[in-house]
């Protein structure tokens, strides 16, 4: 299994990689955010938000944009603004400094199981909702109307989990345990936020519709 540690303070990575090596993680350490984006990010990242060239929060949404690669952010901010922003920006997990060894092998170890989960579970092949929306699980593709549309890696997983049952109502509880994390901890808002992001996207607002009180449902042309 190979992590990628991004952190600039020596005296933190340094007895983070020995640690992690014994038990038995291969891991690949940068000191700045542009080293991050330019190296191969393995099957983790461990990101500190406090690098000296780019911000972190930069880093973990290039990261996101690009790559579905699980991201867990070191931070010694712990207020709920951050930890709502990364959730926005992709971060599947945190820990604050100063931190225990073992809890955060313990995280590492929790987001990959996740992870695992997660692919095992995934469909394959089409998925359509009314012949408009078509999710294609085997490219990790969505069109509509046979236009292909760029999603980021989540905004595929909520979009995928809506056409699953188009024209059902899904309750923004279920979605967010669905798509985000059984154990959810942030702030539900970023489950908004990608909805407004999708119906841009999507070139049609309407096709997600808003059930107030309860959640949303992707809109069967046939039932408008």
């Amino acid at each position: 299994m190979r992590l990628l540690l991004v952190e600039d303070d020596r005296s933190i990575a340094e007895p983070l990689v020995a640690g992690l090596e014994r038990q038995g993680y291969e891991v690949a350490w940068v000191e700045s955010g542009a080293d991050a984006l330019n190296a191969d990010p393995g099957d983790l990242v461990l990101l500190d938000l406090g690098l000296p060239d780019l911000d972190g929060q930069v880093v973990c949404r290039r990261l996101r944009d690009r790559s579905d690669v699980p991201i867990i952010v070191v931070t010694a901010r712990s207020d709920e603004i951050d930890r709502v922003a990364l959730l926005e920006l992709g971060a599947d997990d945190y820990v604050v400094k100063p931190f225990g060894f073992r809890e955060l092998v313990a995280r590492i170890r929790a987001v990959l199981r996740r992870v695992g989960a997660q692919e095992a579970d995934r469909p394959t092949g089409l998925e359509t909702a009314d012949g408009r929306v078509v999710v294609d699980h085997r490219a990790h593709q969505v069109t509509v109307d046979g236009r292909p549309v760029a999603l980021t890696p989540k905004e595929y997983d909520l979009i995928a989990y809506l056409v699953s049952d188009s024209g059902a109502v899904r309750p923004r509880e279920q979605i967010l345990r669905a798509v985000w994390d059984e154990n959810w901890w942030g702030s539900s808002k970023t489950l908004d936020v990608h909805v407004a992001s999708l119906r841009r996207k999507l070139g049609d607002p309407e096709l997600i519709e808003t059930v107030r009180g309860v959640g949303y449902r992707l809109v069967d042309e046939g039932r408008r």
